[in-house]
C-alpha cells in the first residue's frame, strides 16, 4: 500500500519502541519539531544515535510504501531514499497517522521549498505550517506573489519568493550546493535528520544534492558506491569526501561537501553542529577515503 507523508516531518524509528518519553512532541500529529529538539538535552541528542533510536526522516508529500501496521505504527520503505539493503527503499517504522492515503498527480510542474521553512498557506491566506527546505509538491497555478500547489491535504499557496522551479533551470553546478549548504551553518546536528530542522552528515548531503536536482543513495556508505570516483588533485566544490575508519581503510562513518580552498562544510556528529571544516592537519585529512561528484557542469 502507497500512502503520501502528510505532516511537515515524519520521523522514521528503528521501532515503536525506540520512542522515549522525551520524543513525544516527534510523534505527535502533528509533529513539534522544534519543542522535542529543543527539549533533549545534548546526552539525549547523542543517545538517539549510539542507541540506534531513529533511521530517517521524511517531508511532506513524499511517497511512502506500507508493508504492515501494527496499531498506530506502519512499517515503512522510502523510495527516494535509496538504501542497498532494500532495493524499494530506506526502511523505518513511522506513527500511520503521518501519512494519508491520496492522489497527487505526479505529471505537474513540481516547484520545491527553497527557504529554510517557508509558510504553507489556506487559499484565504491563512498560515497552516512550516515546510521544510527541499520539500517538493506539484504546481497548479501561480501569479506574481503566490503559487497554487497540490499537496496529500489539498488545495494551498505558497509565498513565489518561498520556492523554486526545478524544471525552468539545469540542475546546479557544484558551487551551487555549497551554497544551500552554506545557509545552514551553525545548525544543530540531528541523528537521521533531513529537515532544515536537523541534518545527519549524509542526510545534509543528501538533502543538498536532491535540491540541486541530484537524486542520491540516503547514506554514507552508500553515497561512497556511487557517483563519480574523483581524484583528489581534481577535486571541486560540490564533491562528497568520505572518511573511513582505520585512516581511511575500514567502514565509511562521515561524508562532508567540499567547500572549496582545503575546506569542507559538513553536519559534523551528534551534539554538535553544521559547520565549515580545514582538512589539512585534521583526524579527517588521515581518514579521507573516496571522493563522489554527482552534479555535473552546466
Amino acid at each position: 500500500m502507497r500512502r503520501r507523508i502528510s505532516v511537515p516531518v515524519a520521523t522514521v524509528w528503528t521501532s515503536p519502541d525506540s520512542v522515549r518519553p522525551i520524543d513525544m512532541p516527534a510523534v505527535l500529529n502533528p509533529p513539534d519539531m522544534d519543542g522535542w529538539i529543543s527539549g533533549m538535552t545534548r546526552e539525549e541528542t547523542i543517545a538517539l544515535c549510539k542507541e540506534k533510536r531513529t533511521q530517517t526522516q521524511i517531508l511532506f508529500n513524499e511517497p511512502i510504501i506500507i508493508d504492515e501496521q501494527v496499531g498506530d505504527w506502519a512499517k515503512v520503505c522510502i523510495p527516494n531514499q535509496y538504501f542497498s539493503k532494500d532495493r524499494r527503499g530506506y526502511p523505518g517504522w513511522m506513527p500511520i497517522s503521518h501519512s494519508i492515503d491520496c492522489d497527487v498527480s505526479e505529471s505537474l510542474e513540481p516547484v520545491m521549498v527553497q527557504k529554510r521553512l517557508a509558510t504553507l498557506y489556506s487559499k484565504d491566506k491563512q498560515a497552516l505550517m512550516d515546510l521544510s527546505f527541499g520539500t517538493f509538491l506539484s504546481l497548479i497555478g501561480e501569479n506574481d506573489m503566490f503559487v497554487q500547489v497540490a499537496t496529500p491535504l489539498g488545495a494551498f499557496i505558497l509565498r513565489k519568493q518561498d520556492v523554486s522551479f526545478p524544471e525552468r533551470r539545469s540542475p546546479l553546478t557544484g558551487a551551487e550546493v555549497v551554497y544551500y549548504a552554506s545557509q545552514f551553518i551553525n545548525l544543530p546536528y540531528l541523528w537521521a535528520g533531513m529537515s532544515a530542522y536537523g541534518y545527519d552528515c549524509s542526510g545534509f548531503s543528501y538533502s543538498m544534492l536532491r535540491a540541486a536536482g541530484y537524486l542520491i543513495p540516503r547514506d554514507a556508505d552508500d553515497q561512497s558506491m556511487h557517483g563519480e570516483a574523483i581524484d583528489q588533485r581534481d577535486i571541486l566544490p560540490g564533491d562528497l569526501l568520505f572518511f573511513a575508519y582505520e585512516k581511511g581503510k575500514g567502514f565509511v562513518h562521515h561524508v562532508g561537501i567540499y567547500y572549496g580552498n582545503g575546506k569542507m562544510i559538513h553536519s559534523q556528529t551528534p551534539g554538535k553542529k553544521v559547520i565549515v571544516t580545514t582538512l589539512k592537519g585534521t583526524i579527517y585529512e588521515e581518514e579521507l577515503c573516496a571522493i563522489r561528484r554527482y552534479w555535473k557542469e552546466g
